[in-house]
């Protein structure tokens, strides 16, 4: 008798502890389908729109390089432009030399010298390069700029996406509802154990969805942050740049063949340059962000599929 006494306490003092937390089996696994059948699915757009992000970010970069690229083919030809022109002003002033020793000599007038100069085979070679190459500098510096104009669109786009992709305190706040719904539902099982009712849908929903516990949705945030600030930066950069190079590359800088004016497009274009490989190094590192936030949405995600899994 004195054991039964004992026994009988035990279980009062049992149901004591739990009594005020245990619910009907039914009802805690509707609560914990209210809690944690939605979450996949803001996870899944989490990381539609990441991978979205990353395709961006790549576009911009590879936009990005060749502008980088197209840059320095630029700089090149503007130099080679330079010794062009040095070169022809040489021939100017050696034909000038020329034609002054001539009409010192023979009788003939200036105009006659100057067509006999201007027919020189060598001489308009070398201006019909010069052409070609200013050409060619004018095309890349073209180039330049609507390469780095398509890298600060996606930038800009990139941010805003970045933005979106950090998870808000919503989502914190559901799987914190879904945590507390699997707790309420683990003492429901025991409850329904003592019954006899059988727990094995319950415990299978508890095993999956108790996963909650252990995620951690900061990286997510942290990555998101990342890649927006890199992104940003990358559209400030490189809107500068995009000024800067057209600029660089307009009739107005181009035509001034000044001291001054030659050193100010040289300036321009280095600026341009510059620029280019700051905005291209942005939209690589909000890319790596992007990618790296991936990883950590699916750590994540595969809970949530695993819980909704067998929520459905």
């Amino acid at each position: 008798m004195k054991r039964i006494i004992i026994a009988l306490f035990f279980s009062v003092a049992v149901f004591n502890v739990y009594g005020s937390e245990l619910m009907d089996l039914n009802i805690a696994l509707q609560n914990t389908y209210r809690a944690c059948v939605d979450i996949d699915d803001d996870l899944h757009e989490l990381k539609v729109l990441a991978g979205v992000n990353t395709g961006i970010t790549a576009v911009g970069t590879g936009a990005g390089v060749g502008a980088v690229a197209t840059g320095f083919a630029k700089a090149k030809t503007d130099k080679e432009i330079d010794k062009m022109e040095s070169y022809l002003r040489e021939l100017e002033e050696s034909g000038a030399k020329q034609q002054h020793e001539s009409l010192s000599i023979i009788n003939i007038s200036s105009d006659q010298i100057d067509k006999l100069f201007s027919d020189s085979n060598d001489f308009q070679k070398e201006k019909d390069e010069l052409e070609k190459l200013n050409k060619k500098s004018k095309t890349l510096g073209n180039w330049r700029t609507g390469l780095m104009a398509t890298n600060t669109a996606t930038n800009i786009a990139s941010a805003i996406i970045a933005n979106k992709t950090r998870t808000t305190d919503d989502l914190q706040e559901k799987i914190n509802k879904c945590i507390d719904a699997t707790k309420g539902l683990n003492n429901a099982i025991l409850s329904a154990k003592m019954s006899g009712e059988d727990v094995r849908e319950a415990q299978a929903i508890y095993t999956a969805c108790r996963e909650y516990e252990f995620v951690d949705i900061k990286p997510i945030n942290k990555r998101g942050t990342g890649a927006m600030v890199a992104s940003s930066v990358g559209a400030v950069v490189g809107g500068v740049g995009t000024i800067t190079s057209g600029v660089a590359n307009s009739d107005t800088i181009r035509d001034d063949n000044s001291d001054e004016g030659k050193q100010k497009e040289k300036g321009l274009n280095t600026a341009s340059n510059v620029l280019a490989i700051g905005a291209t190094a942005s939209s690589a590192t909000a890319t790596i962000f992007n990618a790296t936030q991936i990883a950590a949405i699916k750590k994540v995600a595969k809970v949530s599929e695993s819980c909704t899994g067998v929520l459905k």
